[in-house]
């Protein structure tokens, strides 16, 4: 956390609490979004002084002292009778937000350029979600938008030293998976020299993720985000820093500590951990593979994680070379070569022949088959075989009539079944096409346009997430109702039309 940047737990202490835990707002996000009106710190004295005295009422404290967060005004209204393809080019405006003003943001972490945000509850630009936000955009030409976004990842990076979650000053604990380098690439197309352009930048977020690496051995393997494998190798899990719980979701977290039979600060890392993976939440972080109570997020090797920073250890390499550092160039690759080998030791499962992620206390696979496994595939690490068998997995297992579900397992959860979401649609689709599956890849891209277009026609809107397993009933689960906007599923609709697998 960064010593400078409080988030609103921190900044309003037992008011904060008080509000969250009398659940005074429905959505816990909502609170900790609110613009104070007045210094933090004097909110708190005020409040100190007040709650114990006759009438207070802590709704009208809030009320007097916070603005609530708002969606900007906007005259546009969806029309159902439209091509979907047609919807998604005239909400990008809707969901651009232009550079934020420095003064008054509340937990906003202002950001110098404009920015597309997913949708719904989700008022901030995200992580992983802008990589995919950013091939739709591709595809509709807004190039200075992509680079504009691209800048302010960029921008955090030179203030924080890694990409948070989202611009929101209580997600400066955590990071969400590392697709900035793929960001740079996608840059790469139209500015030549993109990744020397970032080439600091990417070494800082590198330097984030292998953090104390130096200091593992084999009686203390594990530190922060990065875990010393018996065999020496190094590879990655997600964590967080703080072991508190979410200001975003504080009662939820705080409920459930007080159930699961953990210590308290034990389960909140775990949570906030799987918050970093981005798959918040799944049983892929469930010891028993069922129950929030038991998850176990930082004892997990996510190999999905492991796929990601192997590309971000080439792309330094490419912009190592492209400086002139040829001796810093061989070492990345030698760190990449290094990691591709371990995720082929490790996260491969004979047994279930399939890649997976891997138990850190045991050494073995998890149980849980999901769509992590067709990162080795997307990236190019996987041999022909292996390839050929997670295909098999693919078509028996995950493949429904609206798309690929998440994971086997239907647990309520939102990253489980029967929900597909539209990055791991895209990350299955083109996974599978480079190793030659195009029918299955074409047939994901035809059920997901056509699960999209039923629920556009049904409802006038793009959601988070599909159940792809009943086309009935629309997706559901998590913890927070089904959002709509929405960025990622925007963008992946897009490039599924335009870009048919042949």
């Amino acid at each position: 956390m960064s010593a400078t940047v409080l988030s609103p737990a921190e900044q309003l202490g037992s008011l904060f609490d008080a509000v969250q835990m009398r659940r005074i707002f429905p959505d816990s996000k909502t609170f900790a979004d609110s613009l104070p009106l007045q210094d933090p710190a004097v909110i708190y004295a005020a409040y100190l002084q007040e709650k114990d005295l006759p009438g207070f009422c802590l709704e009208a404290f809030v009320q007097a002292h916070f603005a609530l967060p708002h969606t900007p005004q906007t005259t546009w209204h969806s029309d159902a009778t439209i091509p979907t393809e047609q919807h998604i080019d005239n909400l990008w405006n809707v969901l651009t937000r232009p550079a934020d003003q420095t003064e008054a943001t509340g937990s906003l972490l202002p950001l110098p350029y404009p920015y597309v945000v997913p949708g719904g509850r989700f008022r901030e630009i995200y992580y992983w979600d802008s990589y995919f936000t950013m091939l739709g955009l591709l595809q509709s030409g807004k190039h200075m938008l992509i680079e504009s976004m691209i800048a302010n990842f960029g921008n955090l990076i030179d203030r924080y030293g890694f990409i948070p979650n989202g611009n929101r000053s209580y997600y400066l604990s955590r990071s969400q998976p590392p697709f900035f380098s793929l960001m740079v690439r996608l840059l790469s197309q139209w500015v030549p020299d993109a990744f020397l352009r970032y080439h600091h930048q990417l070494e800082r977020e590198y330097a984030f993720w292998m953090n104390g690496n130096h200091r593992l051995t084999a009686a203390a393997p594990a530190y922060r985000r990065v875990v010393r494998m018996p065999d020496g190798s190094l590879l990655n899990r997600y964590y967080d820093d703080s072991p508190t719980p979410r200001p975003e979701s504080y009662p939820e977290d705080i409920e459930l500590a007080h159930t699961a039979g953990q210590l308290p600060e034990t389960i909140y890392r775990h949570i906030r951990a799987a918050a970093e993976s981005g798959w918040d939440f799944s049983s892929r972080w469930f010891t028993d593979g069922q129950s929030m109570a038991t998850i176990a997020t930082t004892d997990i090797l996510p190999v999905d994680l492991n796929c990601l920073l192997w590309h971000l250890e080439q792309a330094l390499s490419e912009a190592s070379q492209q400086a002139g550092d040829l001796t810093k160039s061989g070492w990345y690759q030698e760190k990449a070569a290094s990691r591709r080998t371990a995720i082929l030791a490790w996260c491969w499962d004979e047994q279930q022949q399939f890649f997976m992620d891997v138990n850190l206390a045991t050494g073995q696979p998890t149980p849980v088959l999901s769509l992590a496994g067709v990162f080795p595939l997307f990236f190019g690490l996987a041999s022909a075989d292996q390839a050929g068998l997670v295909h098999q997995h693919i078509l028996q297992n995950f493949l429904h009539p609206g798309g690929v579900v998440t994971t086997l397992a239907a647990t309520g959860q939102q990253w489980d079944a029967p929900n597909g979401w539209a990055p791991l649609q895209w990350l299955t689709v083109q996974a599978l096409s480079r190793y030659g599956f195009r029918h299955t890849a074409r047939t994901i891209q035809r059920r997901w346009l056509a699960v999209n277009d039923r629920v556009f026609r049904e409802t006038g809107k793009m959601m988070e997430k599909y159940n792809v397993v009943d086309e009935g009933v629309h997706a559901g689960g998590g913890e927070y109702p089904t959002q709509d906007g929405f960025g990622w599923s925007n963008s992946i609709y897009l490039d599924f039309l335009r870009h048919t697998i042949f």
